[in-house]
């Protein structure tokens, strides 16, 4: 989608530049490079913990109880009752090594409301931890509220700002903006264990929740442990995170919806046979543009590299109990532009689901892909479901990168099924067929910039097509980032370069979304590019007429 027309050692450079900004380029699929025996190819040494329900934790020193209004300080180990916010812009800095045990009674919360921020940088020998306040034997999912962040970052809820799912709304549960740089802090080094509880029925709040939380904050190294609700779950917002864990959650490991569209890399999922969602389902991924599968901007359209997931069937040899309520490894639907890389996913009763026609269409149109995964030892028919059966073939095919025949024995990870409570070793072994192979190539890596002369990692709009692919008409919205108005000539080229079609001729487009219709009844079944010029760069989608 993002394509500037520069020399090609411009372009080569700025590539570099992007690449620097976020992405790891690897030379392996999943989350773990080869072993070399040593902590440090394993991100989650020594700060993970993989048995919370028997680790013995400090009695409180302090209770927090009532909301946070100037800057703050926690340490040593406090228990936190009842829903409490930091608010009036203030900043709660937690010290590494604090222990936060959230009440069971008062359903204890931490919520960080738009313009607060939040510092808790914990280390990896030092990590901070939010936990149960009950006894070892008597914690489970849900035995607290959770942590939420809430930003200023934009959403496609309708009028742009929306109270956060589970609380009793107010002012303090308000989320969203117009500012995508927004910062709410920092969370490094942070284990959250037996959070996300029903809050109100049928409106629960996660283990880690992120409201329009903008992409000048700080997410690294963080672990979800036993969540009652989603492990993680994105309502809009543009917040990158790298090295997640989801351990052993109830509903959905990773839950993205409402316009998100941030970047995670390294990422683990471990499920456990026992725990699922007795009131839906329970997936590895969900996500959906809106509840309605709406076209409302902006899209979903996060992108996620570098994840091993194992399900509940772990090695194969697990048979989950009568009236679970395991789904999918990825359910995909409701107009999501979703895109995952670089993965290794096992364990799940069905694979990729790519739902409703809306949804194919971002895959059809590349503002969605789902490229060089390996889906290890799924049984026949299980590997894709779609609204189109016929729709998922393309992508087991060499040129998408994905994988369906590599079994988990040739993955050969270290040690990835141990007992549940037990430390698992995800680092590849050094025959490992996933230990080469990855892509970094598709435009979602690189990223786009404005001009030569400041390589900003921006672009000047963002642009979707809908429907795509399109029989007669498509619209074209373009989100563009410039607060002021900006001239563009839009057109449609055939896929040797030719101009087809002129839509826009220094058309004024204004800040925020503009929706331009293109009739394509005059042009020929095949592939066009929509280009948008706003006459120092260029930015282009792919356009399918299927007549």
């Amino acid at each position: 989608m993002k394509k500037i027309y520069l020399t090609a050692a411009a372009l080569i450079t700025c590539t570099l530049m992007n690449a620097q900004a976020f992405w790891t380029a690897t030379s392996y699929k999943g989350a773990f490079p080869v072993t070399d025996a040593t902590p440090a190819t394993d991100w989650t040494d020594s700060w993970a913990n993989w048995d919370p329900e028997n680790t013995v934790y400090p009695a409180t020193t302090t209770t927090v109880s009532s909301d946070i209004t100037s800057n703050t300080t926690w340490s040593g180990v406090v228990c936190l009752v009842n829903k409490v916010y930091v608010k009036n812009n203030a900043v709660l800095t937690i010290q590494p090594g604090t222990i936060i045990r959230g009440d069971k009674t008062s359903q204890g919360s931490l919520i960080i409301t738009k313009g607060a921020q939040i510092n808790a940088s914990g280390t990896s020998a030092s990590p901070i931890i939010f936990t149960s306040n009950e006894a070892v034997g008597n914690r489970a999912e849900g035995d607290w509220g959770g942590v939420v962040l809430l930003g200023k970052a934009v959403n496609n809820q309708p009028g742009g700002v929306a109270n956060i799912e589970g609380i009793t709304p107010s002012t303090d549960t308000e989320y969203g903006g117009t500012n995508d740089n927004d910062n709410s802090g920092t969370l490094t080094y942070v284990r959250i264990e037996f959070a996300g509880i029903a809050l109100q029925p049928n409106k629960e709040i996660n283990g880690l929740t992120f409201g329009s939380v903008g992409k000048a904050t700080t997410v690294h190294h963080v672990q979800v442990s036993f969540s009652g609700d989603d492990s993680y779950e994105w309502f809009g917002g543009t917040v990158d995170a790298k090295y997640l864990i989801a351990y052993r959650g109830l509903d959905d490991d990773f839950d993205t919806d409402f316009g998100f569209r941030g970047r995670i890399q390294f990422a683990v999922s471990i499920r456990d046979k026992d725990l699922s969602d007795a009131a839906g389902d329970s997936n590895g991924f969900e996500s959906d543009n809106d509840g309605t599968g709406s076209y409302a901007q902006p899209l979903t359209r996060p992108v996620f590299s570098n994840l091993t997931m194992i399900g509940p069937k772990g090695d194969g040899t697990i048979v989950l109990p009568v009236g679970e309520k395991f789904e999918k490894a990825f359910r995909l639907r409701r107009n999501t532009s979703t895109s995952c890389y670089n993965s290794l996913i096992t364990g799940w009763e069905k694979g990729l689901s790519i739902e409703a026609a809306t949804t194919e269409d971002n895959f059809t149109g590349d503002t969605a892909r789902f490229e060089s995964n390996i889906l290890a030892d799924f049984a026949t028919g299980t590997k894709a479901i779609t609204a189109t059966m016929a729709f998922y073939t393309p992508w087991f095919t060499p040129t998408r990168g994905n994988d369906t025949t590599t079994t988990k024995t040739q993955i050969a990870w270290v040690n990835a099924f141990p007992a549940l409570g037990v430390k698992p070793d995800l680092r590849l072994a050094a025959a490992s067929t996933a230990s080469a192979g990855p892509t970094f190539t598709a435009p979602a890596f690189t990223g786009g910039f404005t001009n030569l002369a400041n390589a900003t990692q921006e672009e000047f709009v963002t642009m979707t097509l809908y429907p795509n692919p399109a029989t007669s008409t498509s619209n074209l919205f373009i989100n563009s980032r410039s607060t002021d108005a900006l001239k563009v000539t839009i057109e449609v080229m055939d896929v040797t370069g030719k101009v087809v079609l002129t839509p826009a001729l220094d058309q004024e487009v204004n800040f925020g979304y503009n929706n331009f219709q293109i009739d394509v009844q005059s042009l020929n079944t095949g592939i066009y590019f929509v280009t948008i010029n706003n006459g120092v760069s260029k930015e282009t989608v792919k356009l399918i007429v299927n007549h």
